[in-house]
């Protein structure tokens, strides 16, 4: 594959603005591409700079024989996972649950998008 191959690819794009002492401005990163970083004064900046960033370094990748990993697939989560919590907080989520009439399921899944 090419670098325009990779650049093509759903890589995952995060960014953040903030506040520190550097001043205020827009972070980027690509969770799939550890390390490659980029930032800008304004979103739109921070967008066009992690482009070039992510270029670069799979462009380096390539070039040094290391390999590119693929973005991360929705295929890769099934929506399942197993949580262990203390009793308690069992016990009292259950609780909540019931008062509003839905099932523990429901009620952490609701709990956990706000």
């Amino acid at each position: 594959m090419t670098v325009k191959d990779y650049m093509e690819l759903p890589y995952h794009i995060v960014i953040q603005h903030l506040n520190d002492e550097s001043g205020s401005y827009y972070f980027a990163t690509v969770k799939e591409l550890d390390g490659c970083m980029s930032h800008g004064d304004t979103y739109a900046e921070a967008c066009e700079n992690i482009q070039e960033a992510m270029e670069g370094w799979i462009e380096s990748k390539l070039e040094n024989g290391f390999p590119v990993p693929q973005p991360i697939g929705e295929s890769r989560y099934s929506g399942k996972f197993v949580l262990r919590l203390p009793r308690t907080l069992h016990a009292r989520l259950a609780a909540e649950a019931e008062r509003e009439g839905i099932s523990l399921n429901q009620y952490a899944l609701y709990r956990l998008s706000i």
